[in-house]
């Protein structure tokens, strides 16, 4: 529900979600996968996409959109 909040507040037609994993490897794990499973999902409902989900770790990032996990 937050993820969405400020998006729906203002009417957006989509999110890039971004987190940092502090072990520095920035690979999804699978409760990310999970996570941007149900974002997708949660987006679809409420008519805003998930453009994408970085996930940022020790100066490097990975795109998900990228690795075809969205």
């Amino acid at each position: 529900r937050e993820v969405f909040k400020t998006a729906i507040a203002e009417s957006a037609a989509a999110i890039i979600v971004a987190h940092n994993h502090p072990s520095g490897d920035p690979a999804p794990s699978q409760n990310d996968i999970d996570i941007t499973r149900k974002l997708i999902e949660t987006g679809r409902i409420v008519g805003i996409d998930l453009y994408d989900h970085i996930i940022i770790g020790n100066g490097r990032f990975l795109s998900m959109k990228e690795q075809n996990l969205i």
